[in-house]
């Protein structure tokens, strides 16, 4: 720990760091304090409150050590890189080569405006110059870090580069500009993951036919159209997040490429070859995970046999669903009140219904057996409305009826349907005019069990006939 120490006092006596970024040290010097109290023996929290069992396996101090020194190397790491990465990004603003090469001209009055301009430089919305001390910085910086694996030149290179693209292809300013039409229904935002993130949803499958391809994307020029649109679309994805600690930073994309065209498809190939990298290149880590659905087999072979030649050192967060494995991909990340009904969720547009806090229940078919829901309702007058959806195939068939409390009335079949609609959440609806319950009967005839996702309410209903009257 004594090198360590010594190692920040150089850093602070080094002519290499500048006075106003002196401060920058400050985190790692912090992070240096904590380590120094755990070596310390200060106690954790955790050891505090609670009383240790004599029997219970407890790990060898050398081995508990050698992980903690290494988890504390990767840190110190990491902040000895963000530290050099600030520094670096505010002597290129003061030295005014954020966007390449530092000129040999002598300083004169243009150069000073520059360089006030430079100082005021952001990137999505966030100020670029660490000295500012914006909450943002770091979580944009530390994106071209962890792109390049910490290697601080090659993330200043990165950021030049993504600054100058950004000038050259008027980045800023695309959100200004009419590229919609012809576009509306390739691309839309629909809620959020269970973690926060945006999601964003890319419907190739609307390119199925020659025609709408031709007509989106025949020549050179409306290729280009396209590319500047999946940008734009971009930027307006940016404005939803929050660049500050604990913050959302991320977005997750869908592409659903069901009824896509196969691998004869240039045009399209090329520009999502293109938008792919610009989103690599100029966009890092902005994208927390990409789930491409409704995988043609094509595809899927493609993409298995070309991973498998991959040597890069860290792959993209890519998800591979193929079409039977839709909803339930889809469900590990995104919540069902927020996953549309296409795709075998609850979210439906303009819903009156249901709100996205209103619960979901779960409920398993057994293999080869008979599983039930029932739906009680002791109130007449009230009309209940209820949102099912089966989990992977459509093989499960189901059948909903009303059974009243008095033995002495009718069950009322409302539905039943052989097959359930395969990749869709279904919504069903029944007027209570006396007590009783709605029960639903689930037919699972595979040998695996079934996941049943439900929820239901009851809604203040005034009968038609009183409306008549009146």
């Amino acid at each position: 720990m004594g090198k360590k120490r010594e190692n920040i006092n150089k850093a602070k006596e080094s002519g290499k760091v500048q006075d106003q970024n002196m401060a920058n040290l400050f985190d790692y010097e912090i992070a240096l304090q904590v380590q120094e109290g755990h070596e310390k023996g200060c106690p954790s929290q955790t050891n505090s409150d609670q009383e240790t069992d004599e029997e219970t396996f407890e790990e060898p101090p050398s081995v508990r050590e050698d992980r903690l020194n290494v988890a504390m190397r990767m840190k110190e790491r990491k902040f000895k890189a963000l530290v050099e990465f600030r520094c670096r990004v505010e002597d290129a603003i003061l030295g005014d080569y954020l966007f390449g090469k530092p000129s040999n001209k002598v300083g004169g009055e243009d150069d000073a405006k520059a360089i006030e301009q430079l100082k005021e430089i952001t990137l999505w919305g966030v100020p670029l110059m660490p000295s500012k001390r914006h909450g943002g910085t770091d979580i944009v910086l530390l994106k071209f870090l962890e792109a390049k694996d910490y290697k601080v030149l090659e993330a200043l290179e990165m950021l030049q580069r993504t600054l100058k693209w950004r000038k050259e292809f008027k980045a800023d300013e695309i959100l200004e500009e009419n590229l919609v039409p012809g576009f509306e229904n390739l691309t839309y935002q629909n809620s959020r993951d269970k973690d926060g993130h945006p999601v964003y949803y890319n419907v190739y499958g609307a390119l199925k036919d020659q025609q709408t391809q031709y007509r989106i994307l025949g020549s050179e020029e409306k290729r280009e159209k396209f590319l500047r649109w999946r940008v734009q679309y971009m930027e307006k994805a940016i404005k939803e997040l929050r660049f500050q600690p604990g913050g959302t930073n991320s977005i997750v994309q869908i592409i659903d490429m069901k009824h896509a065209q196969g691998p004869t498809t240039k045009e399209l190939r090329s520009v999502c070859r293109k938008s792919w990298k610009l989103f690599q290149d100029h966009y890092p880590h902005l994208i927390h995970l990409n789930i491409i659905i409704n995988v043609p087999l094509w595809y899927y072979i493609s993409h298995t046999f070309s991973s498998r030649l991959k040597t890069q050192r860290k792959k993209s967060k890519i998800v591979i669903a193929r079409p039977g494995k839709v909803t339930s991909t889809l469900l590990k990340f995104i919540p069902p009140e927020n996953l549309p009904v296409a795709y075998g969720g609850f979210k439906r547009d303009n819903d009156d219904d249901f709100s996205p806090e209103d619960k979901v229940s779960e409920v398993t078919v057994r293999a080869n057996a008979f599983e039930h829901i029932r739906i009680p309702s002791r109130q007449a007058g009230v009309t209940m409305v209820w949102d099912i959806t089966v989990v992977g195939s459509c093989d499960v068939s189901y059948k909903e009826e009303f059974i009243p409390d008095d033995e002495g009335s009718y069950k009322v079949l409302l539905q039943n349907e052989k097959e359930k609609k395969k990749g869709e959440g279904v919504r069903n609806s029944f007027y209570i005019s006396e007590p009783g319950k709605i029960v639903i009967t689930f037919d699972n005839p595979l040998l695996k069990k079934k996941k049943v996702l439900y929820r239901y309410k009851t809604k203040p209903t005034v009968p038609i006939y009183v409306l008549n009257k009146k």
